[in-house]
C-alpha cells in the first residue's frame, strides 16, 4: 500500500472527527490595522474607531478576511503532515459564511470536523474539514466554511 493510500484510508476511517481546538489567538486594533494596510481594504469600520464607534457595531471589527487568514495557522495547530506527506495546497473553500464580527482584543481559534477525503490523481489526496473559527466567549462564530485541501505524497 502506498503512504498516500495509507493516508487516504486513514482519514476516511475518521470521517466525522473533530480535531482541534487550535491555541487563541488575540486579534487587536494593531492586526487589524496592519492587515488593512497590506489589503488596501481601509474601510472605517476596520480602522476608525471614532466612526466607527457611531455604527451599529459600535467600535471597529476586524475584517472577515483577516478572521479567515488565521485559519492556516489554526491548521498547523491541529494537523500533523500525512506519513509520506511532501506538501499540502490550499484549494479552496464552500460555503463561507461570516456569522459575528471579531472586536478588537477579542480571542478566535479554531476548530475542524473532517468531512471528506478522496484520492486525487497517483499521488493526491482531497481533504475536506468544516473550519469553524470561535470566538472567545461568543454564542456565535466568527466564520463556518468547508475547506479543502490538496494534500500531495
Amino acid at each position: 500500500m502506498t503512504p498516500r493510500d495509507a493516508a487516504l484510508a486513514d482519514l476516511q476511517a475518521r470521517i466525522g472527527t473533530r480535531f482541534g481546538p487550535s491555541a487563541w489567538i488575540e486579534v487587536d486594533q494593531t492586526m487589524i490595522d496592519r492587515f488593512a494596510e497590506v489589503t488596501k481594504d481601509d474601510q472605517f469600520i476596520h480602522i476608525d474607531p471614532e466612526r466607527a464607534a457611531q455604527t451599529p457595531l459600535g467600535g471597529t471589527i476586524a475584517h472577515g478576511f483577516l478572521t479567515l487568514s488565521l485559519a492556516s495557522r489554526f491548521d498547523y495547530d491541529c494537523f500533523e503532515d500525512l506519513p509520506g506527506q511532501s506538501m499540502g495546497i490550499n484549494y479552496g473553500f464552500d460555503r463561507l459564511r461570516f456569522l459575528a464580527p471579531v472586536r478588537p482584543g477579542q480571542r478566535v481559534r479554531g476548530q475542524f470536523t473532517l468531512k471528506r477525503a478522496e484520492a486525487r490523481g497517483e499521488d493526491g489526496l482531497m481533504r475536506t474539514v468544516t473550519l469553524e473559527i470561535e470566538i472567545d466567549g461568543a454564542d456565535k462564530p466568527a466564520l463556518v466554511a468547508d475547506w479543502h485541501a490538496l494534500i500531495l505524497f
